[in-house]
């Protein structure tokens, strides 16, 4: 691998085909591929959510990266490290997986349409999980896009825990902010779980502790350098919360992206290059 080579890291909770429930999971398979044709290396990191069906997709395991434990409010749940490449392209997607928190046959509600209680704890393992497979990759990433809510922590941990680590410092950060995609609390006690080291206190999750979705992406806007405003009705509160300040650049979305994502490939290329 070239020491020169500009990296770009895709972290979502959906994209095209394996999972898709807003437009965005079609715009991020684009531009993964437009990214990689562009000459920029780039991979990316989502959940096994059980309804991904690994026979189809051409899931395996990561062997070489095995022996991973995640530990979330001291308890430790291994994880398992599988691999696909994008059909039509040559670029690996890793999917984080772990049979206490993703094998179900639902992605966030169970059969009677209840909010999983562990959703919190999910999004802690998926984001930790991501940030330890890079550092294994041993692949320093100069953007890594978080979208979704499920990666809304990793702005935050990049800023703080993981702050110290080489493989990310130079890492730029842009989080995608969109409208709720769900009505639930999370539970109480998930900021005090989501402190996953010393190095990150309760005071520096502050903006995520209503535990609401807009409260997920507030607090990952506050850590992200970029912030993708990623859907065209952003609720009146987001807009009037994520603004343009001398420390961070605002995109706003763009309905041609669904054909076209040239503008948020040429956000990758200037960010490779500050």
């Amino acid at each position: 691998m070239s020491v020169d080579k500009k990296r770009v890291l895709i972290v979502a909770n959906e994209l095209s085909p394996y999972i898709e429930f807003t437009d965005f999971a079609h715009i991020l398979n684009k531009l993964a591929v437009k990214t990689f044709d562009s000459g920029l290396e780039v991979r990316v990191i989502m959940p096994r959510f059980g309804t991904i069906n690994e026979r189809r997709h051409r899931l395996h395991e990561v062997v070489r990266l095995s022996g991973i434990n995640v530990i979330i409010d001291k308890d430790d749940y291994p994880l398992i490290i599988k691999v696909a490449s994008l059909p039509n392209a040559r670029l690996q997607v890793y999917f984080m997986d772990n049979d206490d928190y993703f094998k179900r046959k639902t992605l966030f509600r169970d059969e009677q349409e209840k909010f999983y209680d562990d959703n919190a704890e999910r999004m802690i393992f998926f984001c930790k999980s991501a940030l330890e497979t890079v550092k294994k990759f041993g692949w320093p990433p100069h953007v890594i896009h978080c979208h979704g809510w499920m990666t809304s922590l990793m702005p935050a941990y990049l800023k703080t825990a993981y702050k110290k680590e080489p493989v990310f410092s130079y890492s730029k950060v842009i989080y995608t902010a969109q409208n709720a995609q769900f009505d639930e609390v999370l539970n109480p006690s998930f900021v005090k779980k989501a402190l996953i080291s010393a190095d990150i206190k309760e005071k520096d999750l502050e903006a995520y502790k209503e535990g609401t979705a807009d409260a997920l992406t507030l607090g990952a806007s506050k850590y992200a350098d970029v912030v993708i405003h990623g859907s065209d009705d952003l609720s009146q509160k987001l807009v009037d919360e994520i603004k343009p300040s001398r420390y961070k650049k605002v995109v706003k979305y763009d309905e041609a992206w669904k054909e076209d994502v040239s503008q948020l490939l040429d956000l990758y290329k200037s960010l490779t290059e500050s």
